[in-house]
């Protein structure tokens, strides 16, 4: 497409008539392209911290298009999630990502991949970030042999390395997280684990307890609260005293964060990471996010929010366009390569969907495997004692 295009501007440089005015034409290098670009980021809220995440963060065209593309994948990955669900390709439950990829690109961008994530039942983006591929995820989705946990674990339990999956149950993710701290502080691997949930989930009873034995033990952990605005179809307000959950540790600094600007993301993170290796053990962190689905596929997403708020969201906060916005205006990308980028993921997103329905669903005979890691062969008893099943790693 490049080529093309180089060939037709350098047949068309040179004079030519529009109106009667001179138009020249040339064609356009990476070399045209801004490599870097420092921009101002939203001012994030502290709670017991001095001083917090800059106010400035620098943007190199490599990564700007990295975070695109990713955040563009998981969008099509979503989006034609909903569709394979529909057709009932996908059965049970299925919590969609789209409007917060931010969170999920910005985290991972600024931690190492021998850190450890552990997140809730909404996991697709963060297994794509953490190592996934589109493939993989998508026959998970429809209980496929090739599935990132064989088939066997769907929408709400997939895995990677240094990631511990989504989890069915509320909060319980984040005292699991916690023990994930506690082995690096022990092993002194100076690394950190990063513990998602969402808003509905900070009421949870265990998260107190496990705040509480974090600090006591100064545990390098992010505790994340992806504040998306609805516990299913509970308003905030409706369902919390205070909805301040970057102050929820008490004891713990807090930090409340624009969840839909993959960059002031980013650089909280980086701030977050660092309070955490240096010793000074756990910190909160608020991603103010939106989900434009529903809280599943079960959920319409406008008997408790209007179909206006949804689209304003939309209109206004894309975390994608908005990172889109800042390159092309920039001169650090240009619409045709946006464009050639959309393309790909979409064919990409494609071909995942094809192998996500023809692939073989998982035999019998591996319903039990992978119960224990890198243990011998085991006998496990079925739904009776006349049934046996063999285990291996």
């Amino acid at each position: 497409m490049r080529k093309m295009l180089a060939i037709i501007s350098n047949v068309l440089r040179g004079s030519a008539s529009r109106n009667g005015a001179r138009v020249v034409v040339s064609a356009r290098t990476y070399a045209d392209f801004t490599p870097q670009a420092t921009f101002d980021i939203k001012k994030c809220d502290i709670y017991k911290l001095e001083e917090g995440p800059p106010l400035q963060a620098v943007l190199t065209r490599e990564e700007g298009l990295q975070y695109y593309r990713t955040m563009q994948t998981i969008r099509r990955m979503e989006l034609k999630s909903d569709i394979l669900y529909k057709q009932r390709a996908i059965r049970g439950f299925c919590h969609l990502y789209d409007g917060e990829e931010a969170c999920a690109v910005g985290v991972e961008a600024a931690i190492k991949r021998s850190d450890h994530l552990i997140t809730s039942y909404r996991a697709h983006g963060y297994t794509y970030t953490r190592g996934g591929t589109v493939r993989e995820i998508m026959a998970e989705l429809t209980g496929r042999r090739g599935g990132i946990a064989k088939g066997k674990g769907g929408s709400m339990h997939m895995y990677s390395k240094k990631f511990y999956g989504g989890n069915g149950i509320v909060g319980a993710q984040v005292p699991l997280g916690a023990g994930a701290a506690f082995a690096c502080k022990y092993l002194g691997t100076k690394d950190l684990c990063v513990c998602i949930y969402g808003d509905g989930a900070a009421n949870q009873g265990q998260i107190f307890e496990t705040y509480n034995m974090a600090s006591l033990w100064k545990l390098p952990c992010i505790f994340i609260c992806e504040n998306n605005k609805y516990a299913m179809g509970t308003s905030i307000e409706r369902g919390a005293s205070s909805t301040d959950y970057y102050k929820r540790g008490a004891f713990i600094p807090g930090i409340r964060v624009d969840g839909m600007d993959v960059l002031c993301v980013r650089e909280a993170t980086k701030f977050a990471a660092e309070h955490c290796r240096s010793g000074k053990g756990p910190i909160l962190m608020e991603l103010l996010t939106y989900r434009f689905h529903g809280h599943s596929m079960t959920d319409p997403g406008v008997s408790y929010r209007t179909r206006e708020e949804v689209h304003d969201m939309r209109s206004k906060s894309d975390p994608i366009t908005l990172l889109k916005d800042r390159m092309v205006s920039n001169n650090m990308v240009s619409v045709e390569e946006i464009k050639e980028i959309d393309v790909a993921v979409k064919k990409e997103i494609e071909d995942a969907a094809e192998f996500a329905t023809t692939d073989p669903e998982p035999p019998l005979e591996e319903l039990c495997n992978n119960i224990f890691y890198n243990e011998p062969p085991m006998e496990v008893r079925g739904t009776s004692p006349w049934i046996k099943f063999k285990s291996v790693s």
